[in-house]
């Protein structure tokens, strides 16, 4: 009988992977933008272009998603802990509030200031413990020039010089 490790010491094991940090936003089944911090997010496929992130089933992200809706992966850029932090954890009234963010053609949020924005339409969902792996195919986005947030062992980083 295989046991599994025990959450902190997963936690620990993985916290010393570096990642990059994504807000992914959508808008929500009234019109409303949603949005939420992932770190979890991973190239698929380049044909056709694929790209997944796992989202808790108990986020609102994640009932947008679930109901097949295009999303936008918004890459942070280094100094936006900020914006990191506010669509993390608990949803709260309006997370866009005196947020700057702008619409794509599509009518998708793009965070300000981001390192890149990917436009992304449903194309494959897959239940894998608490959370779904939503796979999205590539659409759009654009990049910018400077460096990424990144999160390591707990905490923030950027390779700022």
């Amino acid at each position: 009988m295989t046991t599994d490790v025990d959450t902190a010491l997963f936690r620990q094991l993985l916290g010393h992977f570096p990642t990059g940090v994504a807000v992914i936003t959508a808008r929500g089944m009234d019109g409303a933008p949603v949005g939420m911090t992932a770190n979890s997010l991973s190239s698929v496929s380049l044909a056709p272009p694929l790209l997944s992130v796992c989202i808790d089933r108990q986020a609102e992200t994640h009932r947008v998603l679930a109901d097949r809706r295009p999303f936008v992966v918004n890459l942070l850029s280094a100094g936006q802990e900020g914006l990191s932090r506010r669509f993390a954890g608990e949803q709260t009234a309006d997370r866009f509030a005196g947020v700057g963010y702008r619409m794509t053609a599509g009518q998708l949020p793009v965070l300000e200031g981001v390192l890149a924005h990917i436009e992304c339409e449903y194309f494959a969902a897959h239940e894998l413990g608490d959370h779904t792996l939503f796979v999205g195919r590539v659409t759009g986005g654009s990049t910018t020039e400077g460096h990424p947030l990144l999160y390591y062992r707990g905490g923030y980083a950027d390779l700022t010089p």
